[in-house]
């Protein structure tokens, strides 16, 4: 039997053709990522930032690149995605006087020079990167010492429902894993990343029923890619059974679905060397740094 951890394990060749098939349907789809997205914009208003290079990492279809490029008019701004559909449906977003660039690449592994970035803004990414620490500290390299880091990620609570729904039906993965948000700011300080501040939030999509959820999961791409997935066709008796283990979460008529949305910001290394890895030094994160709303969408 395969250890838990192998089980969560990310198939990135098979993540990188998930959201390749589902470029075209993702904006009619991705209502909560926009959200997410216009949040982590948002927040970033609060700094008068003038960066000479921006990257999306993880842009998607670039409707956030095009923000980036609107609001930060003399950069040099970076759509970068896996997937090249995505960056295909980002052409669309092109501008005439507000033009930015496409790159096909992992977020593991940046095609950029040490410290050529000034603005790294990430939204909703970094949960399909593993190990994490490899991902932040690609942001650590390319980022300038002074240099900002802006993203969101989701937690652990993220689709519980679901989770606990298919828990009832076999021992497969069906869900990917989500990390804490100490771990994430765990990760960012192991990563040599300064200063860095998290915060909490939980929105709440209904749906009519377990089918409509997993048809919006398909549209964005967000399918099951770990190694623990089961690699057989759904029968309808599952399905049922799921379904089944999933009603007693309905109110009000709908089924709810949960996101753990985490948002953290930090500061670039400014000279400072990473630390050497888990279990060498412990890092705390004060509890009045982290926020916790909850939002019904």
């Amino acid at each position: 039997m395969a250890e838990p951890g192998e089980l969560f394990r990310l198939d990135r060749p098979r993540l990188r053709a998930s959201f390749d098939r589902a470029s075209g349907s993702y904006e009619a789809s991705a209502a909560l990522q926009a959200r997410v997205a216009d949040e982590l914009l948002e927040r970033l208003a609060a700094f008068d930032f003038e960066p000479r290079v921006v990257l999306d990492l993880g842009s998607g279809t670039g409707r956030v690149t095009r923000a980036l490029k609107r609001r930060y008019r003399r950069a040099l701004v970076i759509a970068l995605d896996i997937a090249p559909g995505m960056l295909r449906e980002a052409q669309r977003h092109q501008g005439l006087l507000r033009r930015f660039a496409r790159v096909c690449a992992d977020a593991q592994r940046l095609p950029l020079q040490d410290a050529s970035v000034d603005l790294v803004f990430s939204s909703l990414m970094l949960q399909w990167c593993e190990p994490l620490a490899q991902a932040l500290g690609e942001v650590r390299r390319v980022l300038t010492p002074p240099g900002f880091f802006a993203f969101s990620t989701l937690g652990p609570d993220t689709l519980h429902e679901l989770r606990a729904a298919w828990a009832a039906v076999d021992e497969k993965s069906h869900v990917n894993r989500f990390l804490d948000v100490h771990d994430v700011g765990d990760a960012l300080a192991h990563a040599g990343l300064a200063e860095p501040v998290l915060d909490v939030d939980r929105l709440t999509l209904t749906y009519p029923d377990t089918l409509s959820l997993m048809r919006d999961l398909k549209a964005i791409g967000a399918h099951n890619v770990t190694a623990g997935r089961p690699r057989t066709l759904l029968g309808t008796g599952r399905l049922a059974r799921m379904s089944a283990a999933y009603e007693p979460f309905r109110r009000d008529g709908r089924l709810p679905s949960t996101y753990e949305v985490i948002y953290g910001a930090c500061w670039g290394a400014a000279g400072a060397r990473a630390l050497p890895g888990p279990g060498a030094a412990e890092v705390h994160i004060a509890p009045a740094a982290i926020r916790r709303r909850a939002t019904r969408a």
